[in-house]
């Protein structure tokens, strides 16, 4: 098994547990994705050992989004390569994934939770695209998949925060639970998976997915429009003054509480 500077992979009785540990918030540095890539790419390898993952993060939060106090210093392109791996990784695993989504999933966090197959959440767990705020483009195709197109433009459009009982309203979460219980209901579902005939269960995951592909290829959409728009905005001065205005502790994201 390989070792990860940013997470930890522990596999038990063919359930594979992947935690975000990169403090305070789990927050997405190049490092990072390129740490998730290599997770999911090996629990994908591991033919006959896993049927089934969990991703969690470590601490207070699920996944914080970008980690603007480096965004300055990445370069764009190798920051779009990782990001499109780390996040296929998670969708193609060969799998099925459990989000146990146990704080914030903020911006790319939150796009990280809708690409796994299952939700469960903390009651202290909340979602928000904040892109917005920053002047950036939010990803609405990603968060497509849980959501209908009205309250996915909402979510972008507002930058508000959505809670559990919000999502769960939706049909996007399969259970919330208190915090001290979260590992354990994603676990109980996982054992039901484990249990499962392995080919016939990566056969239900790749068919899923192909499914999808005829109803809304988010992929496509992505790589077509929003990271091409994505791109765009992230170097517009209202965006590249809000990133140097967080890392100062100052302007319309600074305030935020993730």
């Amino acid at each position: 098994m390989a070792e990860y500077e940013f997470l930890s992979l522990e596999v038990a009785s063919k359930i594979a547990t992947v935690t975000l540990n990169r403090p305070p918030v789990n927050a997405l540095n190049i490092g990072l994705y390129q740490d998730i890539t290599g997770a999911f790419d090996e629990i994908t390898a591991r033919k006959g050992d896993v049927n089934v993952a969990i991703l969690t993060g470590g601490g207070r939060a699920f996944c914080g989004g970008r980690d603007l106090k480096v965004a300055g210093s990445e370069d764009p392109d190798e920051r779009a390569k990782w990001v499109k791996a780390g996040l296929g990784a998670v969708y193609h695993c060969g799998v099925p994934v459990i989000a146990a989504v146990n704080g914030a999933a903020v911006g790319v966090g939150c796009v990280l939770s809708m690409v796994c197959d299952i939700i469960v959440a903390s009651e202290a767990a909340f979602w928000a695209m904040p892109e917005i705020d920053a002047g950036a483009n939010p990803s609405v195709a990603t968060i497509l998949r849980g959501m209908n197109q009205f309250q996915a433009r909402r979510m972008a459009f507002t930058g508000a925060r959505f809670k559990p009982e919000d999502l769960q309203r939706m049909g996007v979460l399969d259970a919330v639970v208190p915090a001290d219980q979260l590992l354990a209901e994603a676990n109980r579902i996982a054992e039901i998976l484990a249990a499962k005939n392995p080919e016939a269960l990566r056969a239900a995951k790749w068919s899923a997915n192909e499914v999808e592909l005829l109803f809304t290829d988010f992929e496509r959409a992505y790589r077509a429009i929003e990271s091409k728009v994505s791109a765009v905005t992230m170097q517009s001065t209202q965006a590249q003054e809000s990133v140097a205005a967080f890392a100062n502790k100052q302007g319309p994201l600074a305030g935020r509480k993730y």
